[in-house]
């Protein structure tokens, strides 16, 4: 079985490059190292990091800055500027620095841009001096987190693009709760898109019956049972985690190497979910 990526407590990287399949569909079309780099800033160091709290939150990650200067600063908004992701507005904030100290600021990052290289990126912060001082600065963003998305995000809209995964029918059957994983072709791409494995959630375990689940060259629609059983009833569990309906499947498009797509559920769907622990565990 071909399961090549796996979420860290749900998604972890999903290179987009090949001959075949994902990456002839979301490879960039000049490479990142073609960019200039940009130059240092004096005083300030800025690098970004995706955290264990990023990762349920889409679009989120965080920017460590370092003042490495020798006079203190405070930072009033703070915006990634990256080749392969949309612009987004500078998120408005204060954080007061003293020479040496390192804050990890929270920030947005835009969507992904696939056909775009994914870097190399900087942090537009806006930063007041001690003098009243007003500045705009593009700092240079150390770390390759950014990359790792752009690759994540970049292979499953691949997929997605072929082909549409979806969850319905839920409800509930004894200790357990079934219902339906649809794949779904859209648009003119034919080749196969084949569901591999289905992992489970931290909270719940998931069974999608006859796998592989193949849609094949063709074929509009195909279809497979799925149960959800609880996989955990600690009360610590069920109070921290953070995605407790993230289900990676491992999806295959034509020859291509899986990537790991999340299952769909959506509001209504997590509140039948979480009946079924309220049911079995009490």
């Amino acid at each position: 079985m071909r399961w090549t990526a796996v979420l860290a407590l749900a998604l972890l990287c999903a290179g987009c490059a090949g001959t075949d399949g994902v990456g002839e569909a979301a490879a960039p079309p000049a490479s990142a190292s073609a960019v200039p780099a940009l130059p240092p800033v004096p005083g300030i160091e800025a690098e970004v990091v995706r955290q264990r709290t990023d990762v349920p939150v889409p679009g989120q990650v965080h920017v460590r800055v370092t003042d490495t200067g020798d006079r203190p600063f405070t930072v009033t908004a703070l915006a990634i500027d990256a080749l392969g992701f949309a612009p987004l507005p500078p998120t408005g904030l204060s954080a007061a620095f003293e020479p040496g100290r390192t804050i990890a600021l929270r920030t947005a990052y835009g969507a992904p841009d696939c056909a775009a290289p994914a870097g190399p990126p900087a942090a537009r912060l806006t930063v007041v001096w001690p003098d009243g001082a007003v500045e705009e600065l593009r700092v240079p963003l150390a770390g390759d987190d950014l990359d790792v998305v752009h690759r994540e995000e970049c292979a499953v809209a691949g997929v997605r693009a072929v082909a549409d995964v979806g969850l319905t029918g839920l409800a509930p059957a004894g200790d357990a709760v079934t219902g339906t994983v649809v794949l779904t072709r859209v648009g003119d791409d034919e080749r196969a898109v084949t569901v591999l494995d289905a992992r489970r959630s931290v909270v719940l375990g998931v069974a999608v019956e006859g796998l592989p689940l193949e849609l094949g060259p063709g074929e509009q629609r195909t279809s497979a049972p799925v149960a959800f059983t609880p996989a955990s009833c600690e009360p610590h569990v069920l109070a921290e985690t953070k995605q407790p309906f993230m289900f990676p499947l491992s999806v295959a498009l034509g020859e291509a190497e899986p990537v790991p797509v999340p299952l769909p559920v959506d509001e209504a769907q997590q509140g039948v979910l979480w009946e079924l622990v309220r049911r079995v565990c009490g």
